[in-house]
């Protein structure tokens, strides 16, 4: 029993963690769609993040530099997906996918020319990433039965950017559900025409939706580079932009169902690392081509089983032009 205790604490711990980067960049497409536009280029934007972020932690050894760095490239990203989706009234899968492609070739490119390392930036030192964060007395207490783990393993020791995360979920429900701004960004989601009608900008608001989830992208990626790791490495964002994705489609659009469902992508992908190695009555040792793709095995079982039955908002993906 207290093995299993132990093994549950610890599954917890590595599921906030794992989850983190996923939980802000759900949030960040969560805002872009609530506002009408689709961003299938959360991912690029994370990659680009982690990797401008790397870059500028290695040149100058401070994280916070490179949390700068992260969140402007990441900015600019959005910028550009909200200039073809909404100034061009391109199609918002399509510069999404480009967003994508380009950063996933782009990124490793810059980082072998920059640092000749492979495509890789250079091993970051403890000062150049975001360390885990000791809460006082976490360490007296750690011997203390089920309260001691809980604090000093759950709670304590994680990095700055999972803290602010924690954060970011009620202040995005709050600003999408309690502020003008919200009902606003709501309403030119579902019905861009009344909202112009009113004589407020759907151009402004769709804008201003993009950067927010340009913002929380810059800390995903940010986190995976300098928290979760120490550095950048070809394609290391592995398809968690995707993922994101499917949580917020799964939490219907909606902030505390999104944070439960990347909880939940958080748990089998930290559930699948345990399981790397392990044996089974019966099976024998389980292959790590098997446990890696769970993550995405259970992102295709809930997009079949559940998406039909999502209703996204009424004006996502569809460019708005005013009518003279």
């Amino acid at each position: 029993m207290i093995d299993l205790f132990a093994d549950l604490v610890l599954l917890t711990d590595s599921t906030i963690r794992t989850a983190t980067p996923l939980v802000l960049a759900g949030l960040a497409g969560l805002c872009a769609e609530r506002a009408g536009v689709v961003d299938i280029g959360l991912e690029g934007k994370m990659l680009a993040a982690a990797f401008a972020a790397a870059s500028a932690a290695a040149v100058t050894g401070s994280a916070w530099v490179g949390l700068g760095a992260g969140l402007v490239t990441s900015l600019l990203f959005a910028v550009l997906h909200g200039y073809v989706s909404i100034s061009q009234r391109g199609n918002q899968v399509v510069s999404g996918m480009a967003i994508n492609i380009l950063v996933a070739g782009l990124a490793p490119t810059l980082a072998g020319a920059w640092f000749h390392l492979g495509g890789q930036t250079p091993l970051l030192g403890d000062e150049a990433r975001f360390a885990a964060l000791d809460w006082p007395f976490a360490d007296a207490v750690a011997d203390v039965p089920v309260l001691g783990a809980l604090y000093s393993e759950i709670i304590s020791g994680h990095n700055a950017i999972t803290y602010m995360t924690v954060a970011v979920v009620p202040l995005v429900a709050w600003m999408l559900y309690k502020t003008r701004f919200g009902l606003r960004l709501r309403a030119v989601g579902e019905n861009p025409e009344a909202v112009d009608t009113a004589g407020i900008s759907v151009t402004r608001l769709r804008y201003q939706a993009v950067m927010i989830g340009g913002l929380l992208c810059g800390l995903a990626g940010t986190v995976l580079s300098t928290g979760l790791g120490a550095g950048f490495i070809r394609d290391m964002s592995a398809g968690k932009g995707y993922l994101a994705l499917a949580a917020m489609i799964f939490g219907r659009w909606k902030p505390v169902p999104t944070l439960l469902a990347c909880l939940l992508f958080g748990f089998v992908d930290a559930l699948q690392g345990r399981l790397q190695g392990e044996s089974l009555p019966l099976i024998g040792e389980i292959p790590v081509q098997f446990t890696m793709m769970l993550p995405y095995v259970l992102t295709v079982l809930i997009l079949a089983g559940f998406a039909g039955r999502m209703v996204a908002p009424k004006a996502s993906g569809i460019p708005y032009e005013k009518d003279h």
